[in-house]
This record gives structure tokens, sequence and C-alpha cells, in this order.
């Protein structure tokens, strides 16, 4: 390579830069993020320092927990899930349904089930009196009608890993935080669409996972999420964020959770386990959802989701214009190509196995390449919906 026809080329010297700086921000992202969670050992992911003042909680002192979901027509789903929440090994709680106007079986799965569990407890709406879009008021209310000191998100697709799931998610109490977050697995189905929920779903658990051990807790999943009861009046609950129709989960987090608050639990009893969406619409739909809340975030917490994608697009651009230009080898730019793929499939190794999802490491770039071009149409159609309903 003549690198004097480099230091003569303002285009090719800028593009060459940007190849390497992208490169090596995606390196640091797929070691700092993806290898660090896939190889994180301990269960219960805390930065809080007890004072001196405080006192250990004992063990066995487990808070009275009231999990708290809100379903509209989804009767199929609450018969798959709803026995794993009643049955749990726990000693003090209860379920808390709020139905939103459902039209299929949904009142009646739950009238069966409440008059065989009394910790079942369903709260029936037949009319529409949200004030607001969204599931922000109908969820408001089923935190206001819980009655234990410790709410419990979940939602009726997601059915609990085992049945010590809430005891296990307990378990990030032990330190006195106020919020406690899980993470969700997608139920494999052998379908493509299937696996790139799988995919979507993991490297989206795996960026709040490692922001939150690089303590920095910035968002959460509404499908395994809990916060104390007074915590969450304390903080005046969703008003802030009433108007915004999504972000139930996130905003709130977003707005209130630190370092010193919260906390995260990896043990695999503590997850959930959500059925894939049967259509691309439906799946995109959900994405479309959560990117709408972004721009809630703060600045800092923008500028960080924005740095993997803006890598992602500069190498590709930054690539391809150095494979036009033609001064530098393309064997040497090819080289570079490889290199990212290896280390991107080494350290997703131990991500998909923390996940449980067999073969997708070897096609991971494949996926990054799919995402990364779905996601830039799927955010600009997200910022210019109008109207969104929640499903």
């Amino acid at each position: 390579m003549n690198f004097e026809n480099v230091l003569n080329s303002t285009y090719t010297l800028v593009s060459l830069i940007v190849l390497v700086l992208s490169f090596v921000v995606l390196c640091l992202y797929y070691g700092l993020v993806w290898l660090r969670v896939g190889r994180y050992k301990r269960d219960v992911v805390t930065r809080r320092k007890r004072t001196s003042a405080e006192k250990v909680p004992p063990s066995t002192a487990l808070p009275s927990v009231s999990v708290v979901m809100v379903v509209h027509n989804e009767a199929e789903y609450l018969k798959k899930s709803i026995p794993y929440l009643l049955e749990q090994d726990y000693p003090d709680y209860e379920v808390v349904v709020v139905d939103y106007k459902s039209t299929d079986e949904t009142h009646f799965v739950l009238h069966v089930c409440s008059e065989n569990y009394p910790q079942l407890k369903a709260i029936n709406f037949h009319q529409d009196v949200n004030m607001f879009q969204g599931k922000k008021y109908p969820l408001s209310i089923g935190i206001k009608s819980a009655t234990k000191d410790v709410i419990l998100l979940t939602e009726a697709e997601c059915t609990p890993r085992s049945f010590n799931w809430i005891s296990r998610m307990m378990q990030g109490y032990c330190d006195g935080g106020q919020i406690v977050m899980g993470y969700n697995l997608v139920k494999p189905d052998g379908t493509l669409l299937g696996a790139f929920q799988q995919y979507e779903n993991m490297t989206y658990n795996a960026s709040y996972i490692g922001a939150t051990i690089m303590g920095n807790p910035f968002t959460a999943t509404g499908r395994n999420l809990s916060y104390r009861r007074d915590f969450f009046f304390s903080r005046g609950g969703f008003i802030s964020h009433y108007s915004i129709p999504d972000g139930a989960d996130d905003l709130f987090v977003n707005q209130n959770a630190d370092s010193r608050n919260s906390a995260l639990v990896l043990d695999i009893d503590a997850s959930v386990v959500s059925e894939p969406r049967s259509s691309f619409a439906l799946w995109h739909q959900d994405r479309a959802h959560r990117l709408c809340t972004r721009r809630y975030y703060g600045i800092k917490d923008r500028a960080l989701l924005s740095v993997y994608p803006l890598s992602q697009i500069l190498f590709v651009v930054s690539l391809v214009l150095l494979f036009v230009d033609g001064v530098i080898p393309w064997q040497l730019l090819t080289g570079v190509l490889l290199l990212k793929f290896i280390w991107q499939i080494v350290c997703m190794i131990p991500l998909a196995k923390r996940f449980e999802i067999k073969r997708v490491h070897f096609f991971s770039p494949f996926f990054e390449f799919y995402f990364l071009i779905a996601n830039t149409f799927l955010t600009f159609f997200a910022l210019r919906r109008k109207k969104r309903q929640w499903r």
C-alpha cells in the first residue's frame, strides 16, 4: 500500500480515520457490554453501599409482594401464564390483574381462577375511562389496588421461568434498594422471525444490563420489573409522563433509577419467558413503542444509546467508500471486516449462552446488518407516529 497516496487524499484519509475509530468503538462495545454481561458471575448486581446507621436485613425478612399486570383480550396467554403466577412458592403475595375492556374469554378465565385462588384480585373495566393513551392509567389503578409492600410487574404473554420467580426477584432488595430489574427470554419457535426476536431481545437486555453493571441503570423491561410501592407513589408514579402513550416501565426507571437505589437480578430462575410475536408487523409494533420513548430519556442516556448504532453506520459507510476508492488494498479492508466479525462472534458466545439461545452467535453479523437497516427505518417511522395505541 502506498501511504503517500493515502496522506495526499483528504477523502481517503478521512474515510480511513472514520473506519478505524468506528472499528475500535464497536470492538470495545462487544467486549465491555456483550462479553461482560455474558461472563458476569454474580446473581445480583447492586452498587448500593449501606451506611453505618442501617442494619442488614435478615435473610428471612421477605417483603410482601403484589404481582400486577394489565391485560386486554389476552385470554389465550393467561391460560398459560397465570397458573405459574398463582402457584409461586412464596409466603405472602397476591396477583392483581387489570382487565381493560376485554371482549374475549379473559373475564371468564380470571373468574374461574379467582374461585380457586384467593390471592388473585381481578379489576374489570367494561368502558373506556382512560383519559390518556396507553396503559399507564389502568396500570396505576392496579398498583393503587395492590395491598403489599412491593410491586412486581409482568405481562400476560410472559411465563415465570420457575415457581421461585418471586423469591429470586426479591433477592434484589437484600441491600435495601427501591428498584429491582429482571430480564426476559423469548421462547424459541424454530422460525426465522423467532430467531430475529431472540437476537433483538438478547442485545436489548445486554444493553441495559451492561449499563447497570457499570453503574448507570437507564431503562428496564416491564415484563420483569419491581419497585417498592411507597417509592412509586413518592416519585409521583407516571404523572410526569402520563401524556406519553408508551414508557410505563422504561420512563419511570429512566427518571428514578440510579446506582444507589437499584439492583439487577441475573439468576436464571428470576427470569420470565415471553411468547414470540406471530408476525413481523406485531413485532415491529412492539419495537416502535419502545423506540418512541427514547426521545424522552436524559441527554446522557440518549447519547450513549446512539454510540453503538452510529458506529455501525459509520463503519459500513466508510468501509464501502474505501472499497470503492481503491487506494487501500481490498485484502486489508477484508481483513478488518473479518477481524470485526470474529471478535463479534467471540463476544456473542457467552452472551447467547447466558440467554440460552443456540447457534445465534454464528449469524450475529447478519442479524446486526439487518437491524442496522431495520432500526433506521423504524426509528424514522416511530418519530412520525402521531397516535399510538397500547396493544
